[in-house]
């Protein structure tokens, strides 16, 4: 027992000064991906921190930190958008917070039923190529929403509306500046300490500036009271800035009216796919960084959970953060205990140090944003484009143009729906068959690679029914018939044969394929030569229970 309870805590400091680190390099990130989502900061925070919480108790990968992400929330801006619209149709106010609570349920729900059906395995079929053609229209799409931080709200005399135009002139110059300055600190200070995180050095240094120069810029305190809302320090005090039960969604009958069902329902899925996606991506990528394996199904479960206590207690939701994790994992951590101490930090930074996140200027987190794009684009991508197969380039590219134009889930889904197609249609000419005549004339036909739905039109034209001689051999020592679709062409090619009044036998078939061959006709048993070194591959998981 005492080398157990050894074991657990031999890594404590470093999981606690890990966490710390996380904590305060999480604080810029979470109210940067409110923005991006267009909501309060606030609930990206408490968003941060209870995603944070839960899957770091009760996660499948020990280390790993979950958060606000940007993959996410350039979905959510368009559900919150909606949202609000859908409010001001119906005369019920400003729903597109509570749409995206609401969202956040079902999002959960979904996450939870992947884990419970261990559906976490099946990231391993997202190709490499996806995966960089994933990263890099997520980072394209974060940087084109960080453009709109370079835009300023005019009234129009006109029409009495408020609408967005570019900055121009000293304004626009000095964000620019302020962005680059940003941005240069996050670049150089690692190069000479690992021990500060380089992206709250930054906002320091910008925050300094600002004040000590008196320089009249965007702030995100200026930027809620744009919006119409309260600022971080003049809620309420102490328990104004804990997360509260969401009482209005199940009180509010304009969130469940069947128009903004559907509204919800569509983007749950979305985000339900991004979030475990990015998860189950990470995940790998730390087991393969600490050289352990972690729990896909039981992550996709922690995911779902969070996600839903997020959408009951107003938070924005999220999944796993890679940069985090990998700023955890670089800085020592290793246990659960990192990714607490990760999200008990960030909240005591919500409660006793709103007034300071106040201060943060927009530009300060542009430059941090810009920064993560920089990151998270896989730039090897451009290098190796014409090294690699055109196909697998077509895909990196066609996944990061789907990314931008829709979202990420119906990027990923469909890079692997092609490189499956790419897959499958390459497999399917590799159907061979070596042809050799014996000395009693009997004609074997051996024949290598496997046969599936894609290779029957390949593997029929090898055989010459008509001119064939009287007795064949068909050997598939060096092949393997992979589905039902190969079964059916093997028996209608016999079937030609025997047509013609010509014999065939059939050799090296597995034990399932003789059984479902079996099945309609037992003369196939009279045709099939059994061999001692018959292969053992599976066609189907369980041959007695299939019912053609």
């Amino acid at each position: 027992m005492t080398e157990f309870i050894t074991k657990q805590f031999a890594n404590t400091k470093n999981d606690i000064l890990s966490g710390i680190t996380v904590a305060l390099a999480l604080v810029p990130e979470a109210v940067a991906f409110s923005f991006v989502a267009d909501i309060d900061p606030l609930i990206g925070l408490y968003g941060a921190f209870m995603m944070g919480l839960i899957t770091a108790i009760f996660g499948g990968r020990p280390g790993m930190i979950s958060g606000a992400t940007g993959a996410m929330a350039v979905v959510m801006v368009n559900l919150v958008k909606e949202g609000h619209q859908y409010g001001i149709a119906h005369n019920a106010g400003e729903l597109g917070i509570q749409f995206l609570f609401v969202a956040l349920l079902f999002t959960g729900l979904i996450q939870i039923l992947a884990g419970v059906f261990k559906m976490g395995k099946f990231v391993r079929l997202i190709p490499h190529p996806v995966m960089m053609g994933f990263v890099n229209g997520l980072a394209i799409v974060i940087f084109v929403s960080q453009l709109n931080m370079f835009k300023t709200s005019i009234l129009n005399t006109e029409t009495g509306l408020m609408e967005k135009h570019w900055l121009s002139g000293s304004p626009l110059y000095l964000m620019i500046g302020l962005v680059a300055l940003t941005m240069a600190i996050m670049y150089l200070l690692p190069k000479f300490t690992k021990k500060i995180p380089e992206a709250l050095a930054a906002i320091i240094v910008v925050i300094l500036i600002v004040v000590i120069a008196n320089l009249d810029v965007s702030t995100v305190g200026s930027f809620i009271q744009s919006k119409g809302d309260k600022a971080l320090s003049a809620r309420g005090g102490f328990l104004d800035l804990l997360p509260s039960f969401q009482f209005e969604l199940f009180t509010n009958s304009a969130l469940w009216t069947k128009e903004a069902f559907m509204i919800i329902i569509k983007y749950a899925p979305i985000l339900a796919a991004i979030g475990l996606i990015e998860s189950l991506m990470t995940l790998n990528l730390i087991d393969d960084l600490t050289e352990t394996r972690g729990n896909g199904n039981r992550e996709c479960i922690a995911q779902g959970s969070a996600n839903i206590v997020n959408g009951l207690f107003g938070g924005m939701g999220g999944c796993a953060m890679i940069g985090q994790s990998i700023i955890n994992i670089k800085s020592g951590g290793r246990g659960r205990l990192s990714g607490i101490a990760a999200a008990v930090g960030l909240l005591i930074f919500i409660l006793f140090a709103p007034k300071y996140i106040e201060q943060v200027p927009i530009a300060a987190l542009v430059g941090v944003m810009f920064m993560v794009v920089i990151g998270t684009f896989a730039w090897s991508s451009l290098r190796i484009l014409n090294k690699i197969p055109i196909t697998d380039a077509l895909i990196i590219v066609l996944v990061s143009a789907i990314t931008v134009w829709k979202d990420l889930a119906v990027a990923v889904i469909a890079g692997i729906i092609i490189s499956a197609l790419i897959f499958a249609w390459e497999n399917a000419k590799r159907i061979r068959a070596r042809k050799t005549i014996r000395e009693d004339g009997t004609k074997v036909y051996e024949i290598w690679g496997p046969l599936f739905f894609g290779s029957i039109t390949d593997f029929n034209n090898k055989f010459d029914v008509n001119n064939d001689p009287e007795f064949i051999e068909i050997d598939f020592i060096e092949s393997k018939i992979a589905d039902h679709s190969a079964i059916s062409a093997l028996r209608s090619l016999v079937n030609k044969y025997n047509a013609v009044g010509k014999k065939v036998r059939l050799k090296h078939l597995s034990e399932e394929c003789k059984y479902l061959l079996n099945k309609r006709n037992p003369k196939f048993a009279e045709i099939i030569i059994d061999a001692v070194d018959d292969p053992r591959y599976h066609v189907l998981e369980n041959p007695e229970a299939f019912n053609e």
